[in-house]
């Protein structure tokens, strides 16, 4: 009897099961690809390999969109398993251990996805960085990293120009409320929105004046929990991130006639200078999976 006849010599490769925890996450093979910096074909290749191994399809595809198996959804949580297991031993036997402070801005609404089990899990890893937490909207926050205030900032950015900022996810500005909002195609639009300056209020209004829709504000608050007890007690729509739809809230169906919004991204800024701090920070948010506990697609999302 041979050896291979005795052990199965089949490994899941740490590399390629990247790949397929970034496609799993972007539910596309492209978003994939700019996330871990390498081509699409790339990624293809490290997946076909994942299943070749292991036997057992792991996505379905088609030319609009890509979902996991059930064997996709089991791959899904040994590779976080795996992957945070070889993340934890180069981080305990890399030879100089990071120390020192990063100052982290977050928008409110990226609180309340997993990101909060991702910087305790960077705690436990890098006992020795401070890790300042500073959480407010969007636009004060890029105030504060311009004049030096933050190292780091994890926020929402409307498409542009690559100006050097990591976009960890492409994500879409989608109109969600109160499930069986009675708001119809030719009813005025009651809006609930953060205060200026804001990107989903800047989309919201926009597209609204563009498509010639009559709207008021029914309710501005500074806080998303201000937000989203406005929006569960009917008063209005808000503009939300497709993937970050707050609890018990939903997208708002056809029926309402709502002009479409346009795409954002979810993007990590750093400050006037890099630190080692800041940079293992970054590693942490690229590879974790940022859906709130509640999240499920949104229709055409």
């Amino acid at each position: 009897m041979t050896v291979s006849a005795i052990y199965d010599d089949r490994v899941l490769d740490p590399v390629q099961l990247r790949s397929f925890a970034a496609v799993a996450r972007a539910r596309s093979f492209t978003r994939a690809a700019a996330t871990l910096g390498v081509g699409q074909s790339t990624v293809s290749q490290h997946v076909r390999r994942l299943e070749a191994t292991v036997g057992r399809p792991l996505l379905d595809r088609d030319t609009h969109s890509v979902s996991l198996t059930v064997d996709g959804e089991a791959m899904l949580e040994f590779a976080a398993t795996i992957l945070d297991a070889g993340d934890r031993a180069m981080a305990h036997f890399r030879a100089s251990r990071v120390h020192g402070r990063v100052r982290f801005g977050v928008s409110e609404d990226l609180v309340l996805t997993r990101l909060p089990a991702v910087l305790a899990d960077f705690r436990r890893r890098h006992p020795e960085v401070d890790l300042e937490l500073t959480v407010g909207l969007a636009g004060g926050l890029e105030h504060r990293l311009d004049a030096g205030e933050l190292d780091l900032m994890f926020a929402k950015r409307l498409p542009g120009p690559d100006d050097g900022r990591l976009v960890v996810r492409r994500d879409r500005f989608v109109w969600v409320g109160a499930p069986g909002l009675p708001l119809g195609p030719g009813d005025p639009v009651p809006v609930v929105a953060y205060p200026p300056p804001s990107l989903s209020r800047t989309a919201a209004v926009g597209a609204l004046e563009t498509a010639g829709r009559p709207w008021r504000m029914a309710c501005t608050s500074g806080s998303l929990s201000g937000l989203r007890a406005a929006a569960l007690a009917g008063l209005g729509v808000l503009a939300h991130a497709a993937t970050l739809v707050p609890d018990g809230l939903e997208v708002v169906g056809d029926r309402a006639g709502l002009p479409a919004l346009g795409p954002v991204d979810l993007v990590l800024a750093h400050g006037r200078r890099r630190s080692d701090p800041a940079e293992a920070l970054v590693r942490s948010i690229r590879t974790a999976d940022l859906r709130p506990e509640s999240w499920t697609p949104p229709n055409g999302g």
